[in-house]
């Protein structure tokens, strides 16, 4: 048997499923090693929601490819509302995910893709499973990763094709960074003038953590973003595999026949017990929205927590504005590193986890340059491993007005991980 040539070289496992069977592995065979190496909302399915996919469990016909017509008009009505944008049902997609989403929209557009540096790890892959030239935008660990339009237009004016694609991730992973209204600004005007489209994927949008609002590109630059998001995220519901698009009313003629036809030679519909079962989620069901608030507010508590307390050591690390990630980085200590064969991302995350039980995932994995001693740190998982736990805590949460003494008594496992760096930092620190 021989594979497709112009694939069988992409074909390495996404890295953060990858570093995740790695721990359970490491589990398995009663090692203790704590998990900041894969993000995923632990917290139990809304019983409302959970009651509405029962109540729908009937449906098994095909639903159409777009999506089901309700969901789609409940989609637009709450995009409308929480994006501060106009949008109409026939503009939204429904999709098994918005990987799933991300990867047709690439494949549908034409022109070359751009990321910022870092990004999320599955968005150049997919380029180039098509063939598609990615370009990267270069950034700084001590700006905090911010992309500026002097480095975008560094990438632009190296690519000869017209139209050309950029794909943003606010709140991103892996930085847990925002854009702010004047980048914003600037980009659409930039843009607008530069035949860039935009692929904005809002997955984290809904998990602010109130330092400053979600704001979606969509406002500035309306004719020419498309707003990627989902469920999996804000109501913990990876697994339900949702996820929705919004394109453009200027760009919906040609590129929406498209995305249709493409989905209908992959996957057909989404399931239909799930759409409607989203219906929920999407209507703006008070205690469905409550709920929200509050798995929002213990992602903040618990991502702020382990901010400050990395920023407390000494080590470089923007603060997170929403999701649940941050980048710390290491570079100040590059030459005691050095010393111990920690030349590399990749090198820092292996020592972290054989020495010091702490799983992490490597800047490189997010384009980093490996020499860059960046790490991607996930706060959603450690102390919330299972749903039985991630429930503990949210009772736990219940009338909390000090998020310090949540985490302190609620959090054995974020401590010990966080006593465990902590050694690390010391053992750099005293080879100086």
């Amino acid at each position: 048997m021989n594979l497709n040539p112009s694939i069988a070289h992409h074909l390495t496992p996404s890295p953060t499923l990858h570093i995740n069977e790695q721990v359970r592995a490491r589990w398995a065979a009663g090692e203790t090693v704590y998990h900041f190496g894969f993000g995923e909302s632990r917290f139990s399915v809304h019983p409302r929601l959970q009651a509405a996919l029962a109540a729908n469990a009937h449906r098994k016909a095909y639903p159409p490819v777009q999506g089901v017509p309700e969901l789609r008009e409940a989609i637009a009505a709450h995009d409308s509302r929480w994006l501060g944008i106009s949008c109409a049902a026939e503009q939204i997609i429904v999709g098994p995910g918005s990987k799933s989403l991300i990867y047709i929209l690439q494949m549908a557009l034409a022109g070359d893709l751009i990321l910022p540096i870092p990004s999320w790890v599955s968005y150049a892959p997919q380029a180039n499973l098509l063939g598609k030239p990615v370009h990267f935008v270069s950034a700084a660990a001590e700006d905090g990763y911010q992309m500026t339009i002097e480095n975008l237009d560094a990438v632009v004016q190296g690519i000869s094709t017209g139209q050309k694609l950029l794909i943003l991730n606010t709140p991103s992973n892996p930085t847990g960074q925002m854009l702010t209204a004047e980048l914003l600004i600037e980009l659409a005007d930039y843009c607008r003038a530069h035949q860039v489209f935009i692929i904005s994927d809002e997955i984290y949008g809904e998990v602010p953590h109130g330092l400053q609002p979600h704001l979606s590109p969509s406002r500035f630059y309306p004719e020419g973003t498309i707003v990627v998001g989902g469920m999996s995220k804000h109501l913990s519901l990876g697994g339900w595999r949702l996820g929705r698009a919004i394109i453009p009313e200027a760009l919906s003629e040609k590129l929406m026949p498209a995305l249709l036809s493409i989905a209908s030679e992959i996957w057909s519909s989404p399931s239909a017990p799930i759409q409607y079962a989203a219906l929920t989620a999407y209507v703006g069901d008070s205690e469905v929205q409550a709920y929200v608030e509050k798995c929002t507010a213990i992602h903040a508590a618990r991502t702020q927590h382990i901010w400050s307390w990395l920023d407390e050591i000494g080590i470089q690390v923007a603060q997170p504005q929403g999701g649940f990630y941050m980048m710390p980085n290491f570079n100040r200590w590059r030459e005691p590193l050095a010393e111990i064969g920690v030349h590399t991302s990749e090198d820092l995350a292996g020592h972290l986890l054989d020495k010091y039980q702490l799983a992490f995932l490597p800047g490189t994995a997010f384009g980093t340059d490996p020499a860059d001693l960046s790490l991607r740190l996930a706060t959603s998982f450690i102390d919330m491993e299972t749903t039985e736990a991630a429930d503990r805590i949210l009772d736990a949460w219940h009338g909390s007005k000090n998020p310090e003494a949540f985490m302190e008594d609620h959090h054995p496992q974020t401590a010990a991980a966080l006593r465990q760096l902590q050694r690390f930092i010391s053992s750099v620190k005293g080879s100086l």
